[in-house]
């Protein structure tokens, strides 16, 4: 007797699901627990395990179809049903399930190399963040051909949050790069295809004809050639060394490369300039007629807005468009603060801890909050509910090479503020290299803005939609200001500037915030006594 599978609800207002990759085909037998299709949610890739033993009776879906939350899945004959089932004449290998399969299983030429073998899989791009649809080739660290093995990163994929690394999912051989460096990929569509490694060793595949195109030019080529040119443009080097190759108006793909696998190195493009201006050297240009006058070099390039800049761009405009930001801006004096933070740096320097300004803002900040929860609120789109957050999930923008991004620190209310310093710590490392992960760029409930770093004092910050409020801090001065008994003295100033939600937040209730900030940081030993 079979039993249908029922597709449940796979996650918070989730009705469908696309069909990712079945792991079984109908008539494999399968154990209690064991992953029977993967799914994709407009949030992950989710694996569906079979409830009990048995055998898979029929697969109502094929992959690529979109299946419906309350709606069978697949069948399965139950565990006696499988016993009984052995003595019946069985098909000596499963049927195809899929038109992918079907054209997968058809008889292949076997002198060709550049028909993928029955056993290629597609490695399909799965939905890897929240709303996100398509992302862009950074980098691919194999070429076709290449061996891989299981969960060794392929490819570097930007979206509009943050670069992810893709690894591949068991051991073989890269059959093909469905995109160049460069190229938008669609999510629920093939990245690259993979060749088992068991079955690579039984065909001819681009590994070994890479190879044996490889033995022939060794042939009849000097053995102390120190490198070799990339292939048909496709040059493996870092982005510090296209750059480098860009600003030399070189192109790189004519750049012989020494590293491994011929990548090409900054020494490679040194190396490379060297010999044309040896080349140039002593030659006679051809005089024309005309004497021929330089152009002027004005001219202008226009290049596609892509990744996280254009997630900003779109969370900016969509922020203004839709929050009335009001503004409000106060000097702080952190002359204590400094003295206490240089006492503090150098103590926990010596076990490795960096400790900034940044955690006292921070750990202030969420003192703060405490006694002003509305802050730390967010109103719906439709201006009728107001959420109020009991953790304080505090973001810091960054700016990176990819674009701003605005990873936040879980939690603060919960932490101290050597807690918090690691966490500043290991959140702006990995922006810096453009490698946040989509758990720490979700949640945040306010936002801090150090402007101060690149030399500002004051601004107007927009909010990060849906919070409610963000302050940007500028550059610590040390200005004239009046002591208690009129005398001038040398203070360090700062300038906070906030934006709030006018719709939930008023100018006197961010003042107040603001003055209680205010308090903690000018006096360190009153954010100590909050903390106990």
């Amino acid at each position: 007797m079979s039993t249908d599978f029922i597709l449940p609800d796979i996650g918070e207002g989730i009705v469908e699901c696309e069909i990712v990759e079945w792991l079984v085909a109908e008539g494999d037998s399968v154990q209690e627990d064991q992953v029977v299709v993967e799914v994709m949610t407009d949030k992950a890739v989710v694996e569906i395990p079979a409830k009990s033993d048995g055998t898979v009776a029929r697969l109502y879906y094929a992959k690529g179809d979109i299946a419906k939350v309350g709606e069978p899945l697949f069948a399965i004959n139950d565990g006696q049903a499988a016993a009984t089932s052995e003595s019946k004449p069985q098909p000596k290998e499963p049927a195809p399930s899929t038109k992918q399969e079907q054209q997968a299983s058809a008889p292949k030429p076997a002198s060709t190399s550049t028909t993928r073998n029955a056993s290629a899989n597609d490695f399909i791009l799965p939905d890897i963040g929240e709303g996100i649809v398509e992302c862009e080739i950074v980098e691919w660290h194999v070429n076709e051909g290449d061996r891989v093995e299981e969960d060794q990163v392929v490819v570097e994929v930007m979206t509009d949050k943050a670069v992810v690394e893709i690894p591949a999912k068991s051991d073989g051989v890269v059959s093909k790069l469905y995109h160049a460096k460069g190229d938008i990929a669609k999510v629920g569509k093939p990245l690259f295809a993979l060749q088992t490694a068991g079955q690579a060793n039984t065909a001819t595949t681009p590994a070994d004809t890479k190879k044996d195109a490889q033995d022939a030019n060794s042939n009849g080529a000097a053995s102390s050639a120190p490198a070799r040119a990339a292939a048909q443009g496709k040059a493996l080097a870092s982005p510090a060394v296209r750059r480098r190759a860009r600003e030399a108006n070189v192109n790189i793909a004519d750049v012989p490369g020494s590293g491994a696998k011929g990548r090409v190195l900054k020494e490679d493009i040194q190396a490379f300039l060297n010999d044309q201006t040896a080349d140039n050297k002593g030659v006679q240009q051809p005089i024309s007629g005309t004497q021929q006058v330089a152009k002027p070099a004005g001219g202008t390039r226009t290049e596609p807005l892509k990744g996280v800049k254009a997630a900003m761009a779109r969370q900016m405009a969509e922020s203004v468009r839709t929050i009335p930001h009001f503004t409000y801006a106060e000097e702080f004096d952190l002359t204590e603060l400094r003295r206490v933070h240089q006492r503090l740096k150098a103590k926990y320097a010596e076990q490795g801890v960096k400790l900034t300004l940044m955690p006292f803002f921070i750990k202030a900040l969420s003192l703060a909050i405490k006694e002003y929860p509305i802050m730390n609120a967010q109103l719906n789109d439709e201006a009728t509910e107001i959420t109020y957050f009991d953790d304080h999930n505090i973001g810091m923008a960054v700016a990176t090479k990819i674009g701003l991004m605005v990873p936040n620190i879980k939690g603060v209310q919960n932490m101290t503020l050597l807690q918090v310093a690691e966490e500043v710590t290991r959140l702006t490392n990995a922006a810096r290299d453009g490698k946040v992960s989509q758990a720490d760029m979700k949640g945040g409930t306010i936002t801090i803005s150090n402007i101060g770093v690149v030399g500002g004092t004051v601004t107007t910050p927009i909010i990060n939609k849906p919070e409610a409020a963000i302050v940007a801090l500028g550059k610590v001065q040390q200005l004239p200001r009046f002591d208690e008994h009129g005398a001038v003295v040398a203070r360090d100033i700062m300038t906070a500037s906030w934006s709030g939600d006018h719709r939930i937040i008023d100018g006197a209730t961010v003042a107040n915030f603001n003055n209680r900030w205010k308090e903690f940081l000018e006096d360190p030993t009153s954010m100590l006594v909050a903390m106990s």
